[in-house]
């Protein structure tokens, strides 16, 4: 999305890194276009993956390692698509849950309009990672802190107030990871 690409332009300026955009959309449209079945989920895993060998071919061209994006969060909640933003080189924000990464561009002082902005993968017009799930991640990060670190029982985890059909969603698709 254009808002998207924006944004990145903001965090790299800030952050005194250059930019090269890469437009992937020929190439997506030319692998779909024989693909008319292609729900919006595989549309998107498609342009993850796309953009990944984008990234390593430019990695190669520079003699650069490829960053990754993923959080733990996304990991732990398998919310992460293999050979897409979950492959790369190096990942310096790979252990952090997302609301320790929010908490770090603040402390960076990235623009606000950034750290304000809802969490998307911007795969297609609208999509909301949090709308997917279910639930925010503050709510994920805060149980699964409690679940995986901590390694507490449901009953504990009730007690501490945590809705049932939130501790069983979360506690299934870590056990589907």
């Amino acid at each position: 999305a254009p808002s998207s690409l924006a944004d990145a332009g903001l965090v790299a300026a800030h952050l005194g890194i250059a930019t090269e955009p890469a437009d992937i959309t020929a190439t997506v449209d030319a692998y779909l276009a024989g693909r008319p079945d292609a729900d919006a989920l595989r549309r998107g895993n498609v342009m993850a993956r796309v953009r990944m060998i984008t990234l390593y071919d430019l990695s190669r061209r520079d003699g650069r390692l490829v960053l990754g994006t993923g959080n733990r969060t996304e990991w732990l909640l398998g919310y992460t698509t293999l050979h897409g933003d979950a492959a790369c080189g190096l990942n310096p924000i790979g252990q952090l849950y997302k609301t320790e990464i929010r908490l770090l561009a603040d402390h960076l002082g990235l623009p606000r309009e950034v750290l304000a902005k809802r969490p998307s993968a911007d795969l297609w017009e609208g999509q909301a990672d949090e709308d997917e799930l279910g639930f925010s991640y503050a709510e994920a990060d805060r149980l699964l802190h409690h679940l995986v670190d901590e390694a507490l029982a449901a009953r504990q985890l009730a007690s501490l107030g945590f809705a049932p059909a939130l501790v069983e969603t979360v506690s299934a698709r870590l056990r589907a990871m």
